[in-house]
């Protein structure tokens, strides 16, 4: 028996399609934006249509943007020599809130998987190559220091080192306010291989 009309349930299905959102969040949002004024709900609903019908790639970082180039590539007063190198815009974003970098991004939008099938040639690494052919002094590699992270570091790390372009790695280590007796194998020999002199 269903408990709900069809709209709601409808809009309780749709919600629920989302990531991160369970069946209880899903018919919590659905009662939250029906109880929304009816102006509010059209300004929540053409913010979607309209991102989904303008935003884009940049054409030069492959993040989201709703211009030809993003802010961050279109900032002359950015290190356009230094790319750092991230699995998703999410990542740009956190090293954006940052506000201590200063160089500018690529975006794979995903990480070498063999197990999920996703090989170099499912993420943006070819348009990565087409950019070295320019003026680049560093490329940082910022990809999560999970299994597919770690991969995909290796690979491009193998495919730039020929071109002379520096290449390094973000360090991984103990987080702060992390006790060092919970913290694995790999992420302590990291942190001490990355230590820096005080």
């Amino acid at each position: 028996m269903e408990l709900y009309s069809g709209h709601i349930n409808k809009l309780i299905e749709e919600l629920a399609g989302l990531p991160g959102i369970g069946s209880k969040s899903a018919q919590r949002l659905a009662f939250y934006l029906i109880n929304m004024p009816q102006t509010r709900v059209e300004r929540l609903a053409k913010a979607i249509v309209d991102a989904k019908a303008n935003v884009r790639y940049c054409k030069e970082c492959y993040t989201l943007t709703d211009q030809d180039m993003c802010p961050v590539c279109s900032n002359v007063n950015r290190d356009h020599r230094t790319i750092m190198v991230v699995e998703n815009a999410r990542d740009l974003a956190a090293y954006e809130k940052t506000g201590k970098y200063e160089g500018v991004y690529h975006v794979l939008h995903g990480a070498i998987s063999p197990m999920l099938g996703i090989g170099p040639n499912d993420i943006r690494l070819k348009e990565l190559m087409q950019r070295l052919e320019g003026d680049v002094n560093e490329v940082i590699i910022a990809t999560n220091s999970s299994l597919e992270g770690e991969t995909t570091a290796m690979y491009i790390s193998k495919l730039i080192k020929p071109t002379g372009i520096r290449v390094t790695r973000i360090a991984s280590g103990v987080p702060v306010g992390g006790d060092l007796e919970y913290i694995d194998e790999v992420t302590l020999l990291r942190a001490l291989e990355g230590r820096v002199e005080l």
